[in-house]
């Protein structure tokens, strides 16, 4: 009985988590450019995750993108640097390579 309650327990948690980061993706114009299945402006966020899925690195090179901007990786557009403080992306780069 402890383990399941300790199981939904996580569950909610991470519920929680990535509730919050969908909203800070929310307020920070993420969705401008990117969708969570189709590509916008920028890749769709399921995209990304794919892409980086086997990379160690990808959370420290996300985060740089969020943060410095970046381009040719996903094609002619660039990413502009973001206005997010280093726990924010790294936050949000979690929950995007979290997607399915």
């Amino acid at each position: 009985m402890k383990i399941v309650a300790a199981a939904l327990l996580m569950s909610a948690a991470l519920t929680a988590q990535a509730n919050d980061a969908e909203q800070l993706a929310k307020s920070k114009s993420c969705f401008a450019c990117h969708a969570m299945a189709k590509k916008l402006v920028g890749p769709s966020f399921k995209d990304v995750a794919a892409k980086y899925k086997s990379d160690k690195g990808a959370e420290d090179k996300l985060v740089l993108k969020v943060l410095q901007g970046g381009s040719g990786v996903w094609g002619a557009v660039p990413m502009p640097p973001n206005q997010v403080t280093d726990a924010e992306a790294h936050q949000l780069v979690r929950w995007v390579l979290a997607q399915k």
